[in-house]
């Protein structure tokens, strides 16, 4: 569906941000999808008012965030999103001890999904059926055979995972996979579900597209850790042949993750982390606001936190 999935994409290089950010008392790392983004704006706001810090919010890709927090040179990171983050967890939590990650999270979900007249019309209904030529031709617009599928943003852990999961499952022999912004993707699954067009994609949720629209996700065999076997691209260059997840993801979650001296060098800020307790709806209203609301990131926070105060007070004590 390349006619649906097509975009001039910018890509945004930090450059000399971890310097710039050297008289804030706190820098937050945000990530690209819009509920980190939002939460990023969030803590900021929140800290900004309740202690009288100085907090910079910084666009950042997830290695680069965790290189920081290990440094030193980033404090927080608003959404570690679990099992795509494990190996840095286990790398940095568990082995060096110098991030701490919050015992609060969000449950989530991440597979493949399609749109209701896809699973009802095409009869795509399993992850195995994208390995049928005839099944993934109802994905084609460009007339090369194969069909076409957003499988995240680059950058993504998750976007790595679901092209070890393709050539696993063997549909990326049917496939073209896609890797674009997310607002890129959201906007052709808009498209393909105003027109009635058969599509898939990767899905997550809390996401406001399962308020949107009426999505169904595909079927496939239960995570099991013995299948699952992910070595991350920046570990390897042999990082694909290397991997392999014929399965479904295991039971996701995020949970909030900071560098461990935070502890020590502000403790209520320490705690007002760990005490953050965002629900799925909240989470879910936040992707709605920004990505369909066009919602600027920092005046939605404000909001947020002028409606919310008694959490706040909350999350300090």
């Amino acid at each position: 569906m390349k006619a649906l999935w097509q975009s001039v994409c910018t890509v945004a290089v930090l450059s000399g941000g971890l310097l710039q950010a050297a008289a804030a008392d706190l820098v937050v790392a945000a990530p690209s999808w819009p509920s980190g983004q939002a939460s990023a704006n969030i803590m900021k706001v929140a800290l900004e008012k309740s202690l009288g810090i100085k907090v910079d919010v910084q666009d950042m890709g997830t290695l680069i965030a965790f290189t920081g927090l290990d440094t030193g040179a980033v404090d927080v990171y608003p959404e570690v999103w679990r099992p795509n983050f494990d190996t840095l967890v286990q790398r940095y939590v568990t082995d060096k001890g110098t991030i701490h990650l919050s015992p609060r999270n969000v449950p989530a979900t991440q597979g493949l999904c399609v749109t209701k007249k896809t699973y009802d019309e095409f009869g795509v209904r399993d992850v195995a059926d994208l390995k049928d030529p005839a099944k993934a031709k109802v994905f084609d617009t460009d007339g090369d055979g194969k069909g076409e599928m957003w499988i995240g943003a680059t950058g993504w852990l998750s976007t790595d995972v679901e092209r070890v999961r393709a050539k696993s499952y063997g549909y990326d022999a049917t496939m073209t996979l896609l890797e674009m912004p997310e607002e890129v993707g959201m906007s052709a699954v808009d498209a393909a579900a105003a027109t009635d067009k058969p599509i898939v994609f990767y899905c997550y949720s809390p996401h406001h597209v399962f308020q949107l629209h009426e999505i169904k996700q595909l079927s496939e065999p239960a995570f099991d850790p013995a299948k699952w076997k992910i070595v991350l691209q920046a570990d390897d260059p042999m990082w694909l042949s290397k991997s392999e997840a014929p399965v479904a993801w295991k039971p996701s979650s995020f949970s909030v993750a900071y560098a461990a001296a935070l502890q020590k060098r502000l403790p209520q800020v320490a705690k007002f982390l760990d005490n953050i307790d965002f629900s799925t709806d909240e989470v879910t209203a936040m992707s709605y606001a920004l990505e369909v609301e066009r919602q600027d990131p920092a005046e939605y926070a404000k909001q947020w936190v002028s409606t919310h105060e008694d959490r706040i007070k909350a999350w300090l004590r």
